[in-house]
């Protein structure tokens, strides 16, 4: 649970920062957008890398997506523009989804790099 919880308030604060430079500064959309899904999967893989429990990442990966996209759409809503509630079901379906993949594929990888990381001489 803390995973999901964590993980999905990174994304969320990244999703708010983009949307932030989108707003501000159209025109260098590019740079921040590649740095904050670099963080979000880089962070992911090395947390599961890190992590020597032998914890399921699917349940933090849906929490997380979740989580995203709950805090994504409020801090969009409160901090960046006067984005509607009304986008809510759409950052609680397909973008909660591709959240979760962003966290359980990177985490995989990270998982697997691990395991062989420990079980070699």
């Amino acid at each position: 649970m803390t995973r999901g919880l964590a993980l999905g308030a990174l994304h969320a604060v990244a999703h708010v920062a983009v949307a932030a430079v989108r707003v501000h500064s159209p025109e260098t959309l590019t740079l921040p957008r590649t740095v904050a899904l670099a963080v979000l999967v880089l962070t992911a893989a090395a947390w599961a890398f890190l992590d020597r429990s032998r914890t399921d990442w699917l349940p933090a990966a849906v929490v997380a997506g979740l989580v995203a996209g709950l805090l994504g759409v409020a801090g969009q809503a409160l901090l960046v523009d006067a984005t509607s509630f009304s986008t809510l079901g759409v950052a609680l379906t397909g973008g909660a989804a591709f959240t979760a993949l962003l966290v359980l594929v990177p985490a995989t990888i990270g998982r697997l790099l691990g395991r062989r990381r420990v079980t070699e001489p």
